[in-house]
């Protein structure tokens, strides 16, 4: 059954609108730098660790750096902040950095020429340096000594240095040996300069590859000849690389929250998530080969867009609440791989299920044009009217039926990991004691991410509707539905392996 030429009229002008504002938001989306979600260099959940080892005739210092991103350090301040009243004082920072260093020291081991090393507290910091969403990073400094020594004892020194703290948590993880006076560095696993500057300045082309180094050899000559780099003293001191701001979270820590600034808020949390939405990995790509070789219409579409809204911010409140409650027995940023694991995995079970089914209908359709030609042939043409009043296919001519089981699934699918810069603002409003105002910036935000899906599938129907105008035939078109629906279960897959690799469980 056709359309109501209102309806398409109307279906039209909404595609096109939507599609002139998706545009819009393309020309001004803000630079790379910028544009990444997390304010943080390497994403809200990271924990990064630095080593500092420099070897000298009369000591061995190891300076060690603890940096913790906004969601890990949110859940730490839980535990500095004993009497609940949001603010950190002088007594909670000195028990909580004493007893935090102790652990860490812990679980650092420092082996010198096979015997273990006793490593001696000199100095220790920290500071919280301001992060996304008026979150706070966290950042913990400490100096340890080594046992000397000295000329009097071996001619060479074997170190090796194993760093156990945090080893499940991801982040930048990065080793430094350096030789001072009297020492010479023989041979280093690891480099004598490091690349984060203390983990101040994160290098761009690493971000999507961090370092990962938890242990180090080396061996040195203790000869009496100085060495061409001589130590760099410790210091906590020094200028913190430049968060990226975001400009969603930042929405969370307006003052002023008279009605016109919510409404104006709600629009620009709408736009931050259709913007969200233009970075890889949301779907867009899957909805549309979903759709275009199926019988979808808008009202489809619009359920698609809705499954996702309400899929996205129901997942930013439960993860906002395991952040909260049960992140000792529930790591966020290990429950995320599983999550986007799921996620693949429904994709790829909706793209096999779609394949299958397409390539079955592609198949009857041949089938049936054959049936047809070889009556055209038998019988006379006033008898044609009787064979073409039926068909062989298990669909129709506009390609596969959609079926709401499989929207709700694909619709889930693209809302199931949320965005951490929706999660930042959810902990924001907490801290902030603003809990109503960050739900209805996530549902706003869920809202514009959805808007890009749900334009995306009207689009494709549209463009769909317009190639259905000309009369079309060959093996190759036949099998354009088959082939989408291959797409969507081959980026399913993608995901779900990727997913596998960042838990650990593959490489």
């Amino acid at each position: 059954m056709r359309n109501h030429p209102l309806s398409r009229r109307i279906v039209r002008a909404v595609t096109l609108a939507v599609a002139a504002l998706l545009g819009l938001a393309t020309f001004v989306r803000p630079p790379a730098a910028s544009a990444r979600p997390a304010a943080h260099p390497l994403g809200n959940f990271t924990i990064n660790r630095y080593s500092r080892i420099e070897v000298s005739a009369g000591r061995i210092q190891v300076h060690y750096v603890l940096d913790m991103a906004e969601i890990p350090a949110f859940q730490e301040m839980q535990v500095i902040d004993q009497d609940r009243n949001g603010q950190v004082s002088d007594a909670e920072r000195d028990a909580y950095l004493s007893r935090q260093v102790e652990q860490l020291r812990g679980h650092l081991h420092l082996t010198l020429n096979s015997s273990p090393a006793t490593l001696n507290l000199v100095a220790q910091g920290l500071t919280f340096p301001p992060g996304q969403g008026g979150l706070n990073i966290l950042r913990l400094t400490a100096l340890f000594e080594a046992l000397p020594v000295g000329p009097s004892s071996k001619s060479e020194l074997r170190l090796d240095y194993q760093d156990d703290n945090y080893a499940d948590r991801i982040g930048w993880k990065e080793i430094v040996i350096r030789a001072g006076e009297g020492i010479t560095l023989v041979g280093s696993s690891v480099p004598d300069h490091d690349q984060s500057d203390e983990l101040r300045n994160y290098p761009q082309d690493m971000l999507a590859s961090p370092l990962n180094v938890s242990a180090a050899h080396a061996s040195f000559s203790l000869s009496g000849r100085a060495s061409s780099d001589a130590p760099v003293a410790a210091s906590a001191a020094g200028s913190i690389q430049k968060r990226a701001q975001d400009g969603f979270a930042a929405l969370i820590t307006t003052k002023e929250l008279s009605l016109p600034i919510i409404l104006l808020s709600l629009v620009a949390a709408a736009f931050w998530g259709a913007l969200h939405a233009f970075t890889p990995g949301h779907g867009k790509t899957i909805v549309g080969a979903y759709l275009v070789g199926s019988r979808g219409t808008a009202k489809h579409a619009l359920f698609l867009g809705l499954t996702t809204t309400l899929t996205h911010t129901a997942g930013v409140f439960a993860l906002g609440l395991v952040t909260l409650f049960a992140s000792r027995y529930i790591l966020p940023d290990k429950l995320y791989p599983w999550l986007e694991f799921i996620s693949g995995l429904l994709v790829a079970v909706i793209g096999v299920n779609l394949f299958v089914t397409r390539l079955h209908a592609a198949h009857w359709r041949e089938a049936d044009q054959a049936h047809n030609h070889s009556h055209d042939h038998e019988h006379d043409h006033e008898h044609d009217h009787a064979h073409h009043s039926h068909s062989h296919l298990p669909a129709g001519k506009a390609g596969s039926p959609v079926t709401w089981r499989g929207l709700l699934a694909l619709g889930v699918s693209g809302g199931l990991l949320p965005c951490p810069s929706a999660l930042i603002v959810m902990l924001s409003a907490i801290a902030l004691d603003r809990i109503g105002y960050g739900m209805v910036l996530v549902l706003a935000f869920s809202v514009g991410l959805a808007g890009v899906l749900t334009a995306t599938g009207l689009l494709f129907l549209y463009a769909r509707r317009w190639f259905e105008r000309f009369n079309i035939n060959g093996p190759i078109l036949k099998l354009v539905p088959a082939g989408s629906a291959l797409v969507i279960a081959v980026a399913g897959l993608g995901i779900a392996i990727g997913a596998l690799m960042r838990s650990g469980l593959l490489g």
